[in-house]
C-alpha cells in the first residue's frame, strides 16, 4: 500500500520570516549601499542585488520600479541626513555666537560633510557621482544640488557672521570662500571614492579649512 501522507515540517524547522511593511525596501537599499562599499567601481546590476539578497529580481521592482529610484533612495538618505545636521550645527553655533561665528559654522558643516561620507563609503561613491555613471542624468543633477546648497549655506554663514563682526568686512570674499571650500571638500570626497577608500577626506582637514576659511 502506497503510503500518502505528507511529513510537516518539525517546530524546530527554521522558518523565513516575512518581511514587515517598508522593510524589504530598506533591505535593498542597505544592500546597495554596502555593495557600494567594495573598492573598485563596478557598475552593480538588480541582478547582483538581487542575488544578494536572495530574492528574484521581480522582487526588487515590487519595492522600486528601477534602479535609478533605489539610488533616489540613497540620495534622499544623503540629503535629509546632511541637512538635517547642518541645520543643528547653525542653531547650535548661533545660540553661543563668538566673533568668528561665522567661520566656526562653516568649519563644522564641512567637517560634518567629510566625516559623514569617510562613516559611510558606499554613500560617499554617490555624492561624487563614480555610482551615477551611466544611470539617469538627474541622479548626478541632484548631487551636484545639494553641493550647491551646501555651497551657499557657507557663503550665508560667513556674510552673517560678519554682519556680527564688522572688523571682518573686509576680509576675502564670502563666495570666494565658500565655493573654494566645498570645492576642496568635494575633490577630497572624490580622492576618497577612487582611492578605494584609502585616502581618508580627514587628513590635515582642519587645517586645510582653516586656510580657506580664516
Amino acid at each position: 500500500m502506497t503510503d500518502t501522507s505528507v511529513e510537516t515540517p518539525s517546530a524546530d524547522a527554521p522558518t523565513r520570516k516575512r518581511p514587515k511593511p517598508g522593510e524589504r525596501r530598506v533591505q535593498i537599499l542597505q544592500m546597495l549601499a554596502s555593495m557600494l562599499e567594495q573598492p573598485g567601481g563596478e557598475r552593480i546590476t538588480t541582478a547582483a542585488l538581487a542575488a544578494r539578497l536572495e530574492v528574484s529580481e521581480a522582487a526588487l521592482y515590487r519595492h522600486f520600479a528601477s534602479k535609478a529610484q533605489m539610488f533616489e533612495g540613497l540620495i534622499d538618505f544623503i540629503e535629509q541626513t546632511v541637512f538635517s545636521l547642518i541645520n543643528q550645527i547653525i542653531e547650535k553655533e548661533a545660540a553661543d555666537p563668538a566673533p568668528d561665528v561665522g567661520v566656526r559654522q562653516s568649519h563644522r558643516i564641512l567637517s560634518m560633510l567629510v566625516q559623514f561620507a569617510e562613516k559611510n563609503p558606499g554613500m560617499a561613491r554617490v555624492m561624487v557621482g563614480d555610482a551615477l555613471v551611466l544611470e539617469h542624468e538627474r541622479l548626478q543633477q541632484r548631487m551636484n544640488a545639494l553641493f550647491d546648497k551646501v555651497e551657499a549655506t557657507v557663503k550665508q554663514c560667513l556674510r552673517d557672521g560678519r554682519l556680527a563682526a564688522p572688523a571682518q568686512v573686509g576680509a576675502v570674499d564670502a563666495q570666494i570662500q565658500a565655493s573654494t571650500a566645498v570645492a576642496f571638500v568635494a575633490g577630497r570626497l572624490q580622492r576618497f571614492a577612487r582611492s578605494g577608500f584609502k585616502r581618508l577626506p580627514s587628513e590635515h582637514l582642519d587645517s586645510a579649512l582653516g586656510l580657506m576659511l580664516g
